[in-house]
């Protein structure tokens, strides 16, 4: 297998879990919290999804999906468009709320195409260059691309452990 391929093979596990986690709720399930200060599974699919279009928007030098086809817009959100959830509040969190799971998973599988279509032209030593220079040392793409989907996976990760805790109540 070759790099593009593995990076396709653990985006697409992202997908998966982020549809296994999604699929089939309740608006009423989709915007639950635990407490006050939890994350719903709204917030975490539009976050992790947030994210990811962001830094991979920039490491391909292209607009985020988010701006450039209507998400923003489609979800309406009471914060700066280009916010990503990062460092949010828990009435921010809280302000992340949709009608049903067609706008989560609407947005997160054109990020996930974009994704897919940007690891598969990977060649050679892409993954060595430098995509951010505010680390010391600083971030190469690889490193960012493994970050994506380390955070990606604890995030759905932690909406399906809320649907698990949903399901059982």
């Amino acid at each position: 297998m070759n790099t593009a391929g593995m990076l396709a093979e653990a985006f697409d596990r992202v997908g998966e879990a982020v549809h296994a986690a999604v699929e089939g709720l309740t608006t009423d399930d989709l915007n639950a919290r635990a407490d006050a200060g939890a994350n719903s599974i709204s917030w975490l699919v539009w976050h992790l999804t947030r994210v990811q279009d962001d830094h991979i928007a920039d490491a391909a030098g292209t607009g985020q999906i988010w701006l450039t086809e209507g998400w923003a817009d489609t979800f309406g959100l009471p914060f700066d468009e280009t916010a990503t959830g990062y460092g949010h509040s828990a009435d921010e969190v809280a302000a992340v709320r949709v009608d049903s799971a067609d706008p989560l998973l609407g947005y997160f599988d054109a990020v996930h195409e974009r994704t897919l279509d940007f690891v598969a032209g990977l060649e050679g030593h892409a993954l060595d260059r430098i995509v951010d220079e505010g680390w010391s040392p600083p971030v190469t793409l690889g490193v960012r691309l493994i970050s994506v989907i380390a955070e990606d996976l604890q995030h759905a990760g932690q909406a399906a452990f809320v649907r698990g805790m949903l399901e059982r109540a």
